[in-house]
């Protein structure tokens, strides 16, 4: 179980001093990329979702088994000496407090936590969300941060006003950070000013860099499943200059 000191610390980091230094936090799959980030300094490390499914085996977006999940979690977490949150998608059908039972046990400082209801394919009401949200937050009673992923982007929003009405919502129901995946680049600012909470954004390749994606508004930059993608392709070339 991560103490206390170590959480509030995580948290703290993402209130950034110079907006063009948000805190960037690679996102791992398994022990060796783990220590592989670890070890180039980086302080804070997140799983990926969509990562950690592909090396299981399964497909990303609620197909992992939740005991598969975790399992791989606690194997990255024990792996490395420095932080790690989890990306647990819409936390797999478990109750609020098991969810917070889990990752403590595991060792995890904070969670992603999205609002798209894999079992359907759609995006959850807003306020339910928001409400089991709190639930969580209020299990978890300070000691995970809590990332509350919006997903208005994915299912064609175009502009910010949902993503603000539900990043609101989510702030107020404890939630440290909120996650609008996708969010093109110029709507950070207005992001940043609606919702009042740090902002995590994800980095794209050929897209702006983590210290440009700072000054637009994020205090916090992730790579989702990134990171694996040009893991796997870098193997993919390597296969190729092997005889077959």
């Amino acid at each position: 179980m991560p103490s206390r000191t170590r959480t509030e610390d995580f948290r703290a980091l993402h209130h950034r001093p110079d907006p063009a230094d948000p805190l960037v936090i690679p996102n791992v799959w398994d022990a060796v990329s783990a220590r592989v980030f670890a070890d180039a300094g980086h302080r804070v490390l997140a799983t990926s979702s969509a990562a950690v499914a592909a090396v299981l085996g399964h497909a990303d977006g609620g197909a992992t088994p939740a005991d598969e999940m975790f399992d791989a979690l606690a194997r990255i977490v024990r792996a490395v000496d420095v932080p790690v949150t989890a990306d647990i998608e819409d936390g797999y059908g478990l109750p609020p407090a098991e969810i917070v039972e889990r990752l403590l046990a595991v060792g995890a400082v904070g969670c992603n936590l999205e609002d798209t209801d894999h079992a359907s394919g759609k995006l959850k009401d807003a306020h339910e969300h928001a409400a089991w949200l709190a639930g969580v937050t209020a299990a978890a009673g300070g000691r995970l941060v809590v990332n509350a992923r919006v997903d208005t982007f994915l299912y064609g929003a175009s502009d910010a006003e949902e993503a603000i009405v539900r990043g609101r919502l989510y702030t107020e129901a404890g939630a440290d950070v909120v996650y609008p995946i996708l969010a093109p680049a110029e709507l950070l600012p207005e992001l940043a000013k609606g919702v009042p909470a740090p902002l995590n954004a994800l980095y794209l390749p050929n897209g702006p860099t983590p210290a440009e994606l700072g000054r637009l508004g994020a205090a916090r930059v992730t790579f989702g499943g990134g990171l694996h993608q040009r893991a796997e392709a870098a193997l993919t070339e390597i296969a190729r200059t092997l005889p077959a």
